[in-house]
Parts: C-alpha cells; sequence; structure tokens
C-alpha cells in the first residue's frame, strides 16, 4: 500500500513540476493567443495537454517564455491584449498570417523584446506612441499591413534597432527626424505609404545604413546634402516621390550600389566616375525569409 501511495505521489509531483515549467499567467497568455487566433485550424497546432515547452514555436529558458515564433502557421483573428503578460519574451514572430484588428497597446509591456515581426497580416490602427519603451528591439518589421497614423515620434529611442521596415502601409504625415539618432540602424524600409514633407537632414548620421528605401510616398523638396555621410549605403530607393531637386545625388560618383532608383533626369545631375557595375536598377521591396 506504500509502495502504490509512494507511486501515485512521485505521478502526480512529476506532472506537476512538468506542467509547472511556466508561470500560470505566461501558459493563460499562450492559450489566450491560441483561443484569439483561431488555434483550432493553424497549420502546426498546440496540444494543450502537453508541456509548453513542447508546444510549436515556443521557446521556454529557465521556465520562462523567451521566443514566439508562429510564422506562416494560419493564424486568423486579432492579437490579443494578453500578449503583454509574456514579459520574457525576446522574440515574437506573428508574420505571414492572416491577423486582423489593431496592435494591443499591451504590446508595449514586453520590455525585453528584441525582435518583433508581424509583416505580411492585416493588421490595422495605428502603432502605439508608447512603443518607443522597447529600449532593447533591433527589428521591427511591419510591412505589407494596413497601419495608419503616423510613425510614432518615440521610434527614435529604439537606438538598438537594426531593422525598421514600415513598407507598404498606410502611414502618413512627415518621417521623424528621431529617426536620425538610431545610430546601429541598417534597414530602413518606408516605401509605399502616404508620407510628405522633406526628409529629415537628421537622416544623414545613419552611417551604418545599408539599405534605405522611401520609395512611393509624398515626399517633396531637396534630397538632404547630409546623405553623402551615408558610406555604407547599398540600396537606395527614392522614385515615385515629388522631389524638387536631386543634386545632392552627385556625391554618388564615386560608389558602388546594388539597387539605385530615382526620379532620372539627367538634367540636374552631372555624375562623373558612377560605377554602376554592381548595380541593378529595381522596383525593391524588402521580403521576410524564414530561415
Amino acid at each position: 500500500m506504500k509502495k502504490l501511495y509512494y507511486i501515485s505521489f512521485c505521478f502526480l509531483f512529476l506532472t506537476t513540476v512538468s506542467f509547472a515549467e511556466v508561470s500560470k499567467k505566461e501558459r493563460k497568455a499562450l492559450i489566450d493567443l491560441y483561443e484569439s487566433t483561431n488555434g483550432n485550424h493553424w497549420v502546426k497546432k498546440w496540444d494543450l495537454k502537453t508541456p509548453v515547452s513542447q508546444w510549436q514555436g515556443i521557446t521556454v529558458e529557465n521556465d520562462k517564455v523567451v521566443e514566439v515564433n508562429l510564422f506562416h502557421n494560419n493564424l486568423m483573428g486579432s492579437i490579443p491584449s494578453q500578449i503583454g503578460d509574456l514579459q520574457n519574451l525576446r522574440v515574437l514572430n506573428l508574420a505571414f498570417n492572416s491577423l486582423t484588428g489593431e496592435l494591443p497597446k499591451e504590446i508595449v509591456h514586453l520590455s525585453n523584446l528584441k525582435i518583433l515581426k508581424l509583416e505580411m497580416n492585416r493588421l490595422n490602427g495605428e502603432l502605439p506612441e508608447e512603443i518607443g519603451s522597447l529600449i532593447h528591439l533591433q527589428e521591427l518589421s511591419a510591412f505589407n499591413n494596413f497601419f495608419t497614423g503616423e510613425i510614432p515620434e518615440t521610434v527614435g529611442n529604439l537606438t538598438e534597432l537594426k531593422v525598421l521596415n514600415l513598407s507598404s502601409n498606410e502611414f502618413q504625415g512627415d518621417i521623424p527626424s528621431s529617426l536620425g539618432a538610431l545610430s546601429q540602424l541598417e534597414t530602413l524600409g518606408l516605401f509605399e505609404n502616404r508620407l510628405e514633407g522633406a526628409i529629415p537632414r537628421d537622416m544623414g548620421k545613419l552611417s551604418k545604413l545599408k539599405e534605405l528605401v522611401l520609395a512611393n510616398n509624398r515626399l517633396i523638396g531637396d534630397i538632404p546634402n547630409e546623405f553623402a555621410d551615408l558610406a555604407s549605403l547599398e540600396v537606395f530607393q527614392i522614385q515615385n516621390n515629388n522631389f524638387s531637386s536631386f543634386k545632392a545625388l552627385e556625391f554618388l560618383e564615386t560608389k558602388e550600389y546594388l539597387v539605385f532608383d530615382y526620379d532620372k533626369d539627367d538634367r540636374k545631375l552631372e555624375f562623373k566616375d558612377v560605377n554602376f557595375s554592381k548595380t541593378r536598377m529595381a522596383d525593391t521591396k524588402f521580403e521576410d525569409i524564414e530561415e
């Protein structure tokens, strides 16, 4: 009898431990995400009877959920506000699904987040002004959605950002001058929005920038002379805007580009020794590639 009791106790203990690998709060937040995004129709479903660490796309470290990667998994519906309870998250990848609704403001509670990928969904509404509090973000990708409003000035607080891609949305207003503070930025995609006004001269401070895509907006004015300081630039696309002068682009005379597109008017430019041997003239937009 004692042996049977001992075995039952051990089974109960091990079962309790296996399900206690993450907090009840985090587990509930994941279940809310599952139910809110039609989990029964996911390509790779979760068995909610198993430990969280066995759920597809979930990474658990030290009993904490640190990654949710549900890329291309047929998620439908909205992102629940409880997503903000996953406060240990470093990676949240919900790209290439059919998510709708607004991005919950509670997303800004994810203070440890480094990667936020929302591209190729149907999300709408505005980016929360408080998104600038996610100071550890290294990548923010939200292209091909229906986001509206202005790009928050607080994005300039995300000084660890390497990738910022907000292309193919409905953002309007000026490009925030605060983007000039993103000293680590390597990719900036604002293609195909309703942005207007002049390009901020502070963007000339982005010395590590490799890809700059501002095409298909309503930008005006001159190309800033400060762009001459963008020494790392490889992809440069500004076509289909309403610029009044391209004079500053003469700094290209000694550079090599993979892609270089502008509203070409040879009467306004006097390129001398531009090396186009590696240059591809193309209408390019960033794509997400699952590794």
